[in-house]
């Protein structure tokens, strides 16, 4: 069966080969599932999730999300997280906000639009 690269999940394999998920012991206690992160559009890969700012006091209230479109096409993407996030903006990769780069925060998240291989970065201000 011949098929595209996007259909037989080669960027999803790939992150799962080359960063592997680490066991660790626990406790037998239950924990509900809880993702901090979800993105809506296989096209659109989450890569980084750091602390803004070069040094982690500079910004303790902020987080800065880089996303790139990884198909080669054009889609709009929710970027959904459990994080009491009460601002969004995109910005730069200094992490500087973009002129009218302010985000609206919806129920389904953050609505993100695409281009072939565009890279966002989006700076999320947290409630305190």
């Amino acid at each position: 069966d011949a098929g595209s690269f996007q259909e037989a999940g080669v960027i999803q394999h790939a992150y799962s080969l080359n960063f592997p998920l680490h066991a660790l012991p626990a406790s037998s206690a239950q924990c509900p599932a809880w993702s901090a992160f979800s993105v809506s559009s296989p096209a659109v890969v989450l890569e980084t999730v750091k602390q803004a700012g070069a040094r982690a006091e500079d910004r303790p209230d902020a987080v800065v999300v880089r996303l790139y479109e990884a198909y080669g096409s054009t889609v709009t993407a929710w970027l959904q997280t459990s994080l009491p996030v009460k601002e969004a903006m995109l910005c730069d990769l200094l992490e500087r906000p973009a002129a009218q780069g302010c985000l609206q925060l919806e129920q389904q998240g953050l609505r993100l639009s695409f281009t072939p291989f565009r890279v966002l970065s989006v700076l999320l201000v947290l409630s305190q």
